[in-house]
């Protein structure tokens, strides 16, 4: 009601694009921002904006916007810098990254090996002796110019004195033969089954150890548990670090061991207005066999939409049932149990996301929903299906016909080398098709997966989106199949808001919607595209408020 108040109000005042005359009076503008480049998605261009309670109440010159400066309104020179929508991540795995952030290293921008343990060894002087040292993701090894994974003995080395947890993404792990013992893991003889241990083309022992996602979750699962204070700092450092890349919204998909109590932080900075970025979020099944169950208990008084417009339930996803999550031969039980969940959604009018990595085994979900849809369309519903980087024209045709949206992420970019020796290079240079998928006018939200398995820079993604080159340097698609920069940025911003039923007041620059935007170090429409992935926020408002800061808007009270 808070919304429709505050929309009804300023829609009294605000009734053009470009700000003219008019007969009413205008309101005063919190904030004007001035002398910069703001591309709008009609395809023009202005200099100028003014924000109150919220909301973008003009867009025009910057002598149009003068006429909403009032006595206590913040006047920002922007210098030039190129201002963009808030960037919104469609499928990041932000709450459950928040939890450990405060503690855990990054290798996210390193290049090679010696940067990789540069920042172990750096880590190791400062924390004490005989405590953990964790990099739970966000790297690959195709990432390091040295073509491998640093080896036991570097690793070691780095830091003697501390117990070693290095996840790359959801595959390998490597923990330091003191930290095995510490965790337990040598004793837990059911756990340690579901493990290989990597052997290099030598012969040789790595240290690594490799397993499917479930495995490598309960792996981590088994680290030292964090206090609430310790989720509550990590989450806003987490947050201030998307912040830092444009990002004002996530959508997350929820996921395996993530219990309701993982929650908590997230819902106190709620609470306590502390939040810097619009968080809408899915629950996951906790339990395997109990799915519907759980999932009645855990929206009983939860209904779709609940929140606010800084925190907000979006339904059920991204681990629907335990059967159809990556399993790509999943036997009638596992479709009887995910048809039994969804029948239930559809009454209850949920929005689902579904996990499916291969487009050849997605016809097994297809199945399940085409029957259900026969019942009862299930298109306002606004459900979608994050992944699938092979995706089919026969699946891009069953979307559009159901009305599933797309959730693309970046898997490419990283893991150039095993689609190839998958699918080969001619297959490979067809996917994902993206652009087909915009000319079929199928919904497609942009995401990084992050932080697990991805980087969280969203630059990252749109120069994959827009150049097709992979962290290696190798193609992955054709030239006609690229996106224009418009367009990949469209993905992030209104595509993401579809799937979050918002693209009403988010996702673009225009009077009358959320005052979300980022202020750019570098012009996203003009640099040589290969540097579009090394761009970041100088300053990133939300709701009108500036939630980071830095280089010439550092100063900025």
């Amino acid at each position: 009601m808070i919304f429709i108040r505050r929309f009804f109000f300023y829609s009294c005042f605000i009734v053009l694009h470009l700000v003219t005359s008019t007969a009413f009076a205008k309101p005063i503008a919190e904030r004007v921002l001035f002398n910069g480049k703001i591309v709008l998605f009609d395809g023009s261009q202005v200099e100028a904006l003014a924000i109150g309670q919220g909301i973008i109440l003009g867009l025009g010159t910057t002598e149009q916007m003068r006429s909403f400066i009032g006595l206590n309104t913040q006047q920002i020179n922007l210098h030039q810098s190129t201002v963009v929508p808030g960037l919104i991540d469609s499928h990041i795995h932000a709450i459950r990254a928040g939890l450990s952030f405060q503690s855990e290293l990054s290798w996210m921008k390193a290049r090679t090996i010696q940067e990789a343990l540069r920042e172990i060894s750096q880590a190791a002087k400062v924390r004490p002796k005989g405590t953990w040292l964790v990099i739970a993701g966000g790297w690959i090894e195709a990432q390091f110019t040295d073509g491998r994974k640093p080896s036991q003995a570097e690793l070691i080395a780095a830091a003697p004195d501390h117990h070693l947890y290095i996840q790359e993404q959801y595959s390998s792990v490597f923990i330091s033969p003191k930290g095995i013992a510490k965790l337990g893991l040598d004793t837990n003889a059911e756990l340690f089954s579901r493990l290989q241990v990597e052997i290099n083309p030598t012969g040789r022992v790595t240290g690594w150890l490799t397993g499917n996602a479930r495995t490598i979750s309960d792996v981590y699962e088994l680290l030292p548990p964090f206090a609430l204070s310790d989720q509550l700092q990590g989450t806003k450092l987490f947050f201030e670090a998307l912040n830092r890349y444009g990002i004002t919204g996530v959508i997350d998909p929820g996921g395996y061991n993530l219990p309701l109590q993982s929650y908590n932080a997230l819902f106190r900075l709620w609470r306590e207005k502390n939040l810097t970025i619009r968080v809408n979020y899915s629950l996951s099944a906790p339990r395997k066999g109990y799915e519907l169950a759980d999932f009645k208990e855990l929206t009983t008084e939860l209904p779709m939409g609940f929140g606010d417009d800084f925190l907000k339930f979006n339904g059920i996803g991204e681990n629907v049932t335990w059967g159809m999550y990556n399993n790509e031969r999943p036997i009638q039980t596992d479709k009887d149990t995910l048809r039994t969940v969804l029948a239930w959604a559809i009454e209850k009018k949920l929005t689902v996301t579904f996990h499916w990595h291969f487009d050849e085994s997605v016809h097994h979900l297809f199945e399940v929903i085409d029957e259900l849809n026969a019942q009862e369309k299930i298109k306002s519903l606004r459900w979608s299906i994050a992944h699938l980087n092979n995706i089919s024209d026969q699946t891009l045709m069953q979307m559009k016909r159901l009305g599933i949206g797309w959730l693309v992420q970046n898997a490419m970019y990283y893991r150039t080398s095993f689609f190839k020796k998958k699918y080969g290079l001619e297959q490979l240079n067809a996917m994902p098709l993206i652009s087909k998928a915009l000319a079929m006018d199928i919904a497609v939200g942009g995401g990084t997966d992050a932080h697990r398995v991805m980087s969280f820079n969203p630059f990252i993604a749109l120069q994959w989106m827009i150049d097709g080159r992979s962290v290696d340097g190798q193609t992955t698609r054709i030239p006609n199949h690229l996106l224009s920069r418009i367009d990949a940025l469209k993905i992030y911003t209104k595509g993401s808001a579809w799937f979050i039923n918002a693209e009403d007041m988010r996702g673009e620059l225009a009077v009358g919607k959320f005052a979300d935007l980022a202020v750019l170090n570098s012009d996203y429409y003009s640099i040589p595209t290969d540097q579009i992935k090394d761009i970041e926020s100088l300053l990133t408002i939300v709701g009108g408020n500036i939630v980071y800061q830095s280089g010439i808007f550092q100063d900025l009270q």
